[in-house]
Formats: C-alpha cells, sequence, structure tokens
C-alpha cells in the first residue's frame, strides 16, 4: 500500500508553489472584473437565423469597441455586453450591427450601474462565506458519532482549509489570465467556482466517511495507519469519477464555444485541484491537526 502521508511535504510544497504565483499575482494585479462587476451596457437582440459571431465582432471592432462579451441565447437571440455606452454610442453600434448581421428584432437595452455590479460583487462573496458555514456546520453534524479521538469539527475545518486551497488556485489562476490574456471575471465565473466548491467538498467527504469507518474498524491503530488506509481504499473511485467529469469538459473546452470557454476552464481546473486537495491536502491536514493535538496533551 502506497504511504500517502508519508509525502505529505511534497503535497504541500507543491500547494504552496502553485499557489505562491497566484496570491502574488491577487495582490499585484487583482482580478479583471467583467461588466456585471464593473457596469456597462447590456443590449440583447433577435435574428431571423442564428447570427454568425465573427461578423458581430467585426462590426463592434469598426465602432471601436474592445470590451465586450457575446452569448448565444434562445430563438437565435445573442446578448452582448459591453462598456458602458451612451445614447449615440447605442445607436451607432445598433446601425453597424444591422450592416454586417443583418435584421433583427431589439429585446431589450440596459444599462448596468456600478452600483449593481458592486452589489453583485458583495453578494458573490456573501455567497461564498455562506457555502463554506453551511459544509462547516453539515460535516460537524453528519460525523457528530465519529469515533474518537478524532472530533466531528475537525473533518469540517479539514475540509475548509481544502476549500480554501481550491479557491485560491482558481482565482490566482484567473488573475494571471486577466492580467496576461484580458480573460474577465463575470457572474458566470462565480458560478463556476460554487460549483467547484460543491464537487470538492463532495470528493472530501467520500474520503473523510471512509476514514470515520475506519476509525471504528481499527480503534487501535494509528491516526495514519487509518487515514492511509482510507484513501487507498477511496483514490481510485475519486480519480475514476473525477476523470469521467473531465473528459466531458475537455470537449466542451474544444469544441464548445467561446462562449463558456473561461466557465469551463474554471471548471475543468478547479476539478483538477479539487481532487487533488481532497486526497493529498485534507486528509494531511486533518492527521497532523490530530498528532498536534496529542502532543500538546
Amino acid at each position: 500500500m502506497f504511504n500517502t502521508l508519508r509525502y505529505y511535504k511534497v503535497w504541500f510544497a507543491i500547494s504552496g508553489l502553485i499557489l505562491l504565483f497566484g496570491v502574488i499575482s491577487l495582490s499585484l494585479y487583482g482580478l479583471n472584473l467583467g461588466i456585471d462587476f464593473k457596469g456597462g451596457t447590456v443590449v440583447e437582440l433577435q435574428f431571423p437565423q442564428a447570427p454568425e459571431q465573427a461578423k458581430v465582432k467585426e462590426a463592434l471592432g469598426q465602432i471601436g469597441l474592445k470590451n465586450f462579451q457575446l452569448q448565444s441565447a434562445e430563438n437565435n437571440s445573442l446578448i452582448i455586453k459591453t462598456e458602458n455606452l451612451e445614447k449615440p454610442q447605442q445607436d451607432q453600434m445598433l446601425e453597424a450591427l444591422k450592416a454586417e448581421a443583418g435584421e433583427f428584432k431589439e429585446l431589450r437595452l440596459d444599462s448596468i450601474g456600478p452600483v449593481i455590479g458592486s452589489e453583485l460583487k458583495r453578494n458573490a462573496l456573501y455567497q461564498l462565506a455562506l457555502v463554506s458555514l453551511g459544509i462547516v456546520f453539515y460535516i460537524g453534524y453528519a460525523f457528530r458519532k465519529v469515533a474518537k479521538p478524532v472530533t466531528s469539527w475537525r473533518f469540517g475545518w479539514a475540509a475548509i482549509i481544502a476549500l480554501l486551497h481550491d479557491l485560491l488556485f482558481v482565482l490566482g489562476l484567473f488573475s494571471i489570465l486577466g492580467h496576461f490574456r484580458g480573460v474577465e471575471v463575470d457572474s458566470l465565473f462565480v458560478t463556476a467556482v460554487l460549483t467547484v466548491l460543491g464537487f470538492s467538498v463532495h470528493d472530501t467527504i467520500v474520503v473523510f466517511d471512509r476514514i470515520r469507518e475506519n476509525l471504528k474498524l481499527y480503534p487501535g491503530q494509528s491516526i495514519e495507519y487509518v487515514v492511509n488506509h482510507s484513501i487507498a481504499q477511496t483514490i481510485v473511485r475519486s480519480l475514476n469519477t473525477s476523470l469521467t467529469v473531465l473528459f466531458v469538459l475537455l470537449s466542451l473546452l474544444l469544441f464548445g464555444g467561446e462562449t463558456i470557454r473561461y466557465f469551463v476552464l474554471a471548471l475543468f481546473a478547479g476539478i483538477i485541484v479539487g481532487t487533488y486537495s481532497s486526497i493529498f491536502i485534507a486528509s494531511p491536514v486533518l492527521v497532523l491537526w490530530q498528532n498536534w493535538k496529542n502532543k500538546s496533551k
């Protein structure tokens, strides 16, 4: 049986090195916030046939727009998000689109103010905080009958440490992409992050649940033995589950189009690091914390 915990310093060093670049990027550049958070203009147009996005981009480029997002919708509709435009610029944009992409019906044209953008940003932070607290309380309750010496709350906080690891990784990656590639963070990114956190904690709970069962089966064994044995029993299942999802995401990343590319990329990277942290971060943290408590006694 491969002793995963024996190399915990290697796993921590790998994570620390990767996260270091992300934290430095976040400190220097932050996130390149999109229109959802900064404010701007949102236009929804319905075409007789699905418009060619190349022509739409050409029309927007003709009037000097560089910061915009395109999103396909049902019934041959197209949603265009741009920087804040005044009425003359809006009319100019619609005329250019009509000349390049053909006739359309204007379904809506709204302006998102910076106040609404700030509220969305604040709500996103609230969502992340509530999800984290919910996970701690859920694991603390679900593992309340765990065998001694490990307490249920220790499982919950170890899972949160793994989640923070995953969150920092994804945020750092998009901070780097935002600075060097101009990738923006929007409401879809928040959805991707919450999905990643859910997938990651699900994977972590599978490992922790096996640890809980093995603590009852091997009461005389050390915590290192029990955790290592539990990882060996669940690692194949975790990898198979993650690989199945990653194959689907990879096909979407390659062939899904530009509209959802970075949403899928956030999911793809997050699920990889979430699977890694469930095995190589959360479980060693649990063991080290328990050993520290034993020494302090």
